[in-house]
């Protein structure tokens, strides 16, 4: 067939060519081998020059739409040029020709992404700054497969789709163009013609950086240039197994933990929160700090759970570089690192994932798989390798590049049923006829399979709220392999009993004791989240019944409870002083209060010294996902609300006694159950006057009684405070 130069030019002017090398930058002549032509299309020019050694040549507009070009004789190769023009502004600008570079992306990387195993896909695809034959510029790659012709578009040619128009790379569907003299800060888009002619602008799927919103551009932008200081806390981690260690989790919301007090309507920056934050954070003794979303999202009240950007930090706290300080900063302070991530859904905003190529590429084409009703968002179609590919890159990014110490995996319920959320039959069953969505199950699998054989040393925690089977089991013992699950159920339960009157509780007993028949079932995360104090929810404070003294102590028994109860534990910022209102993403934490009443900084003293007892006590964490490390002493007593357990390391000798008084009665020479016929100390008590309480104490030791009582083969006797739990300690 017939190479019909004028057609290619014509689809080049029409902004409709999926290869505009073929006819653009230098071709040999087929007459005269020994010379070649050059073209370029540059709607926007008056006039051009070619340079080339010492030589400057007028180009011949050979279109009136702006195509030049000249002929070269007795070329060499290589031959390099450029070109200088005067733009339709009378500037003049001089660059090298973007369509004079050989492709760049290997077979090897093409072969990896469409079979879903490219697992840098990141250092590939997206804007990447380089070096080519000396000339130093920005390569932008994007998959749209379906895509008939996709340019990239910016400040520098004037967001014009016309002017650096891509050349797809075989059958892959990645496009691809290297453009000299893009540098870091460039802001640009990908404008792509659909299938239907369809023009749509789309931010990049694999942007780094981004303007802040309203806008939604992509920031050329590199992620090199930090120098880390966290290869102590690395080495430690590889050494250390977080299942037997303690991990206390401060949940936070980095937009509405503190604000410029000066100017509450701007956030603080990562750099910032590294000076606030962090001291903070380690004075109350958290091992841990699990941030909400901080990949780019354009809505605040999504929280970050609607994401655009998921390559990219997003612009409200900073640069990439910045997140890297502040969890330097966190790793030299002893603190992990845990990060949310959002792989189930997406939203529908219009520069970003949605219909990206002008069909559904990440999504679902049927909205009974790929839409999900009740959020409003898209749902990932993992059948897809390179999608599933780009979400396990993703994991994978932040734990390499970012040096992140987790990932908790949001809404795992919903990627786990098809219909999940939906009513009646607006769902389709899998292939053999049932609700699992099989591909998402594989996804998961492969995700976690592959985070803990590159990264055994991190935590891969899954929120999921059903019975499913096996979510922190092993892949090849049956389970979804995560590390840890979040205890649902057992917040709900807690919940529900801790806010009804204590005169009634002794009616609700078995959710207190409900958790045991399945703790040791899964590797347990205990979450009091930010999900229990928004949207009419009430903050923890607010849950608790009685007067303001009952509800702080209902809240120091509650925290009690979660920091003995077997698994690890998180509390969502505010909980641990009292917070009043509930949580708003829009303003920061009543940080006032605790000037108002001591209550609020005394309950912040209780869980200060609650994560100190609880580090200091292996018994608390060392065993905590198994029988072994647990015991109940007494929880049949009913009639009084009380609870009684032992906590136990791996040596049975290091244990502490757990008991708690769900009501406000004080009982006294109350009989309590030990394991060994040894003399007990009280280490801690909820009812601690610093702490905001009563100070009902058991100051002296207690000798164990050589007489079986409830579960336990011995006890001792004890005051019991009112709305109170103790720990005692053999000494």
């Amino acid at each position: 067939m017939t190479f019909d130069v004028a057609h290619e030019l014509d689809r080049i002017i029409a902004s409709d060519h999926h290869d505009p090398f073929s006819v653009l930058g230098l071709h040999p002549l087929e007459h005269d081998p020994t010379s070649a032509i050059i073209r370029t299309f540059l709607p926007l020019a008056k006039s051009v020059k070619l340079v080339y050694g010492d030589q400057k040549r007028d180009m011949y507009k050979m279109r009136e739409e702006g195509l030049f070009e000249a002929v070269i004789p007795d070329y060499t190769v290589p031959f390099t040029y450029s070109f200088e023009v005067v733009c339709w502004d009378d500037q003049i600008r001089s660059f090298v020709d973007p369509y004079s570079f050989l492709p760049q992306l290997t077979d090897y990387d093409i072969h990896l992404y469409s079979s879903g195993t490219h697992y840098e896909i990141y250092t590939k695809l997206g804007s990447h700054q380089m070096e080519i034959d000396g000339v130093q510029g920005t390569i932008f790659r994007v998959w749209a497969p379906s895509a008939r012709r996709v340019s990239v578009i910016g400040d520098f040619n004037y967001w014009d789709g016309r002017v650096h128009q891509m050349r797809v790379i075989g059958s892959s569907g990645i496009w691809e163009l290297f453009i000299p003299g893009i540098s870091q800060g460039e802001i640009y888009k990908y404008e792509i013609r659909t299938s239907q002619h369809n023009i749509t602008e789309k931010a990049d799927p694999f942007q780094f950086h981004s303007e802040i919103r309203p806008k939604t551009a992509s920031v050329v932008w590199g992620l090199d240039g930090y120098e880390w200081n966290d290869s102590a806390w690395l080495k430690k981690r590889k050494k250390s197994n977080i299942y037997e260690q303690p991990c206390s989790i401060y949940e936070v919301h980095m937009g509405s933990w503190q604000r410029d007090p000066s100017d509450p309507s701007r956030f603080l920056s990562f750099r910032e929160l590294a000076g606030t934050l962090i001291p903070y954070v380690k004075k109350m003794g958290f091992t841990h700090i699990e941030l909400m979303p901080i990949m780019e999202h354009p809505f605040d009240e999504s929280w970050g759970y609607q994401t655009t950007g998921y390559y990219a930090v997003t612009s409200r706290f900073g640069t990439p570089q910045d997140f890297m300080y502040f969890i330097d900063c966190c790793h030299q302070n002893d603190i992990g690192v845990i990060l949310d991530w959002v792989p189930s859904h997406f939203p529908s905003d219009g520069h970003s994932l949605s219909k990206f190529d002008g069909t559904s590429l990440y999504e679902h084409e049927d909205p009974r798989q790929g839409s999900h009703p009740e959020w409003k968002t898209l749902i990932f179609n993992y059948s897809r390798k390179e999608i599933a590919n780009f979400l396990l890159a993703n994991a994978l990014f932040w734990l390499d590049v970012f040096h992140i110490d987790g990932i908790r995996v949001d809404a795992v319920a919903s990627m786990l049923y098809l219909d999940y959320g939906r009513k009646d039959d607006n769902w389709i069953p899998n292939r053999y006829g049932g609700k699992e969505n099989l591909e998402a199950i594989e996804f998961i699998k492969h995700m976690n399979a592959i985070v803990y054989e590159r990264f055994p040393d991190v935590a891969i925690m899954a929120e999921e709220s059903t019975s499913f089977y096996g979510v922190s089991k092993p892949t090849d013992a049956g389970g979804l392999g995560f590390g840890f699950k979040w205890n649902m159920g057992w917040m709900n339960d807690m919940l529900d009993y801790f806010s009804r009157d204590p005169l009634y509780r002794k009616f609700h007993h078995n959710n207190l004791t409900f958790s045991l028949l399945y703790a040791f079932s899964e590797n347990f995360v205990l979450p009091l989240s930010h999900d229990e104090v928004v949207h009419g929810k009430k903050s923890l404070l607010a849950k608790m019944p009685g007067d303001i003294w009952q509800q702080f102590a209902n809240l120091r028994l509650l925290l009690f409870f979660l920091w003995t109860h077997p698994g690890k534990k998180l509390l969502f910022m505010g909980g641990e002083f009292g917070q009043i209102s509930e949580w708003y993403c829009k303003v920061s934490l009543d940080w006032h209060l605790a000037g108002e009443n001591t209550l609020h900084q005394k309950l912040q003293t209780f869980v200060e010294h609650l994560n100190a007892v609880y580090k200091e006590n292996p018994a608390l964490w060392e065993v905590d996902f198994s029988f072994n490390g647990f015991k109940w002493l007494d929880c049949k007593d009913v009639d009084n609300s009380i609870v009684a357990f032992a906590r136990i390391a791996k040596d049975p000798s290091d244990h502490v006694i757990c008991l708690l008084n769900m009501t406000p009665q004080i009982q006294h020479n109350y009989k309590l159950g030990v394991l060994e016929k040894r003399t007990y100390k009280e280490i801690f008590t909820t009812d601690d006057s610093n702490f905001g309480g009563s100070n009902v104490h058991n100051a002296e030791l207690k000798e164990a009684y050589d007489e079986q009582y409830s579960e336990a083969p011995y006890h001792v006797t004890v005051s019991v405070p009112p709305l109170g739990g103790i720990i005692l300690k053999p000494v």
